[in-house]
């Protein structure tokens, strides 16, 4: 079978299987799976949902429903055929050999794309670990035998796709290999976490479905290049940078991965690391795209996966960390429906903004300093002129009200300050003074 690559034409279809309960209708699934393929460059010829009434072990769709399909294929020029489902091995071998072209699942389609952005040596461990564990059970194809010469891993093709054949014992060993990699990995994130904790600066986490907006807004609020595009997975590896806020001299912004619907369980595991980011913030931004019509169906996906990471209680949907949502994407709302929103805005604890016009940037940036600040504490100490180190942290980290002469004490002039420090600060300020 010929190797599919980028530009090739794709037919994607979207099972909609009775009795199943989805989150999403079956036209906004299918949208969403078309949004994955562009993601990764195909071009798509046709799409549709399919009804599956009694799913079938051997092809998962009905005898007249694959002749259809291949009635498509030969219609529509088709290269490839994505099925926004999961496939067993023996369905997709069966698809393959029936409609004599490539197969692949909304599992493997997401893996690709991982494959293709992750950036960072982690980012590619996880991603590896992912596709190797996806990969042993369904050696329909070539194993790529960690070919870097392409971003992907071999669903869509690519230079390591001839080997007939993979060894399932050099899998298991890599595979071993990378998790022991991966721990190391975690080992260092956390020691790099338990550093940042005891530093004074807050954390500041964005999270939200995928293509939500967040990369935008982290760029306007930081200055940053991140890559931003309407994509699906656009943003992969978490990213960092400090931020001032109003009454907030620094604090750190974190850029997270996007979540989405039915991600595969095995990228559930392997970016679980890469998630546990957002349990150490101080403040989480929810990010929603309000001008998506499942918008509502989007934020319960994201509620999910912080109740699985232990942020949100599962019961009451309450957190110990302040959650802000921040509802974007307003330049594609109609005006009527914008000064709805904007109305129930504050009583939600939400900001709207549109991240692309940079409006609405302020009032969420003055949002986040509040829930930052709100459990700070004036201090009023008064200590020896010449004791710059402390003098220069309470000038650095926190908010200084008044900084005055305060007459002789027994080693000299004397300085008395009053300061605002949130309870991190304190921390930090009391370990100073020990």
């Amino acid at each position: 079978m010929d190797e599919v690559t980028r530009g090739a034409r794709a037919l994607v279809l979207c099972p909609d299987i009775r009795r199943i309960a989805y989150d999403l209708d079956a036209e906004e699934r299918l949208a969403e799976a078309e949004g994955l393929a562009l993601a990764i460059g195909v071009v798509i010829a046709h799409s549709a949902v399919l009804p599956v009434r009694q799913m079938q072990p051997n092809t998962l769709f009905g005898s007249g429903q694959v002749e259809n399909i291949a009635v498509w294929c030969e219609q529509y020029e088709c290269e490839l055929v994505i099925v926004d489902g999961a496939l067993s091995p023996i369905q997709q071998r069966n698809l393959e050999d029936r409609l004599k072209r490539k197969v692949i699942d909304r599992t493997g389609l997401i893996l690709e794309i991982f494959g293709e952005r992750a950036a960072t040596a982690e980012g590619r461990l996880q991603v590896e670990l992912a596709h190797l564990d996806y990969q042993q059970s369904r050696l329909v194809r070539s194993w790529t035998h960690l070919e870097r010469q392409r971003g992907g891993f071999g669903f869509l093709g690519g230079p390591g796709e001839t080997q007939i054949e993979a060894d399932r014992r050099m899998i298991r060993q890599r595979m071993a290999r990378l998790r022991r990699e991966l721990e190391q990995v975690r080992k260092t994130r956390a020691l790099h976490r338990e550093r940042r904790g005891r530093a004074p600066w807050p954390v500041i986490a964005l999270v939200g479905y995928t293509n939500a907006g967040k990369s935008t807004l982290f760029n306007h609020l930081t200055g940053a290049e991140v890559m931003a595009e309407d994509l699906l997975f656009a943003t992969l590896d978490p990213t960092m940078r400090a931020i001032s806020l109003p009454g907030v001299e620094k604090a750190i912004l974190s850029d997270t991965v996007g979540f989405i619907s039915d991600l595969p369980t095995q990228l559930v595991a392997a970016f679980r690391a890469t998630l546990e980011e957002v349990t150490g913030a101080d403040v989480i931004c929810h990010v929603r795209d309000m001008a998506n019509p499942a918008h509502a169906a989007q934020k319960k996906q994201v509620l999910a996966v912080l109740a699985d990471l232990g942020v949100v209680d599962p019961e009451t949907g309450e957190s110990e960390i302040p959650i802000i949502e921040v509802w974007n994407k307003a330049d594609l709302i109609d005006p009527e429906r914008l000064t709805q929103l904007q109305e129930v805005a504050g009583d939600q604890d939400a900001v709207l903004v549109s991240a692309a016009r940079g409006e609405g940037i302020d009032a969420f940036a003055a949002a986040v300093a509040e829930r930052l600040t709100e459990r700070a504490r004036e201090l009023e100490v008064t200590l020896p002129a010449s004791d710059g180190r402390r003098i220069a942290w309470l000038h650095a980290h926190g908010e200084v009200l008044s900084d005055e002469e305060a007459g002789e004490g027994e080693n000299g002039p004397m300085r008395k300050l009053r300061v605002r420090l949130n309870p991190k600060e304190l921390g930090q300020y009391a370990s100073l003074t020990t």
